[in-house]
């Protein structure tokens, strides 16, 4: 029996409340395939973290994450505490800066009986993966920012070869799996704003480099031009790449396509660590109310477990994921769920009943 080490980090607000039905999920599946455990460590970090101790992400945390075999983290931060500087708590982001996860991996998938906002058949039928630079760009934590006379404010844009390289080969090895698994039959799309910039005509240029290795179809589009094809004709991308702050703000565009934050599951991945949580912020408008859709959540998990068994060449890890993504279509397919972001009234407890119960009694 295959055995792994999952940090648990379930952060604040609604990410304390996702957390315990998705490993109890988790637990669930693995227990259903056989031949697979998951061992996990709850461990402290966040906003509440640092109104308490004065550390958002105490050491102990880092060391024991790191030394887990996956991080599963839910949500983090809350607009009501802050660092002395007004800006927000974001320990999530810290993560990927101390473990080099410089992939930022964003499924968009159409979930069956869960209303999307465009009226075009097709929209039934979404299903790309957006790859998101998760390090660097104006991201980057070497880029300080100035202000000048409380006249001038400057950023820089970050963008190295060794990050650069890295972060498309692992875009077209996911190009690869997808078609192998036939999800995957068009093309990679790189996005940039290379008519403008010097650093994203250099991100471009690399991008072809590495493109030349492999047999996918590859193109480029403008970061502009794709805001417009994401609400036009989203069903037509299979796996995209681009710039951290592109990419924050198109990930985010992309999960509205689908349902919302709420249906969002992600990971940000490097050469030895991955942390999965869910696209969503800790909601603390909705904490404590019984109302956060654990969908992201839940998928986000099966991340985690498609990780496990890609990494480790696991095939139970690999039915373990596919039997959480599969029972999360079966809960929503006749369309009775309603979560509060789309309007309904079907909350924490009414989601995770039905992923469980479809977990338990789907075929395996």
């Amino acid at each position: 029996m295959n055995s792994y080490s999952i940090a648990v980090l379930p952060g604040d607000g609604i990410g304390k409340e996702v957390t315990e039905p998705c490993v109890d999920l988790m637990h669930l599946v693995c227990a259903r395939i056989g031949g697979l455990k998951l061992t996990t460590q709850t461990l402290p970090a966040g906003a509440n973290t640092y109104q308490q101790t004065g550390n958002a992400l105490p050491d102990s945390t880092v060391q024991q994450a790191r030394a887990a075999d996956a991080i599963l983290l839910a949500a983090m931060g809350d607009p009501a505490i802050r660092y002395p500087d007004g800006t927000e708590i974001t320990p999530q982001i810290d993560l990927r800066f101390i473990l080099g996860l410089y992939a930022g991996v964003r499924p968009v998938r159409s979930i069956p009986g869960v209303p999307v906002p465009l009226a075009d058949k097709r929209a039934a039928d979404i299903d790309f993966v957006l790859v998101r630079e998760s390090i660097e760009g104006l991201f980057a934590p070497n880029a300080v920012g100035t202000l000048t006379n409380d006249s001038v404010a400057t950023e820089t844009l970050v963008i190295t070869r060794e990050v650069s390289e890295k972060l498309f080969n692992a875009t077209f090895g996911l190009w690869e799996k997808r078609r192998k698994t036939g999800r995957g039959t068009n093309r990679v799309t790189c996005i940039d704003k290379a008519n403008v910039f010097g650093a994203f005509a250099f991100f471009r240029k690399i991008f072809y480099e590495v493109a030349s290795q492999y047999e996918a179809p590859s193109e480029h589009a403008y970061v502009d031009a794709m805001a417009m094809h994401l609400l036009t004709r989203p069903w037509e991308y299979d796996v995209m790449v681009t710039e951290n702050m592109f990419g924050d703000i198109l990930s985010d565009q992309a999960a509205a396509l689908v349902g919302g934050m709420g249906y969002a599951p992600s990971a940000d991945i490097g050469d030895k660590h991955a942390v999965f949580q869910p696209c969503h912020g800790s909601a603390p408008d909705i904490a404590g109310k019984g109302l956060a859709n654990p969908t992201a959540m839940f998928l986000s998990g099966a991340m985690l477990l498609d990780w496990l068994a890609d990494k480790h060449d696991d095939n139970n890890a690999r039915k373990a994921a596919d039997l959480i993504e599969r029972a999360v279509f079966a809960a929503f397919a006749d369309g009775k769920l309603r979560t509060c972001e789309l309007g309904g009234d079907s909350g924490l407890f009414d989601v995770t009943n039905a992923v469980s119960s479809a977990a338990k009694n789907l075929s395996i």
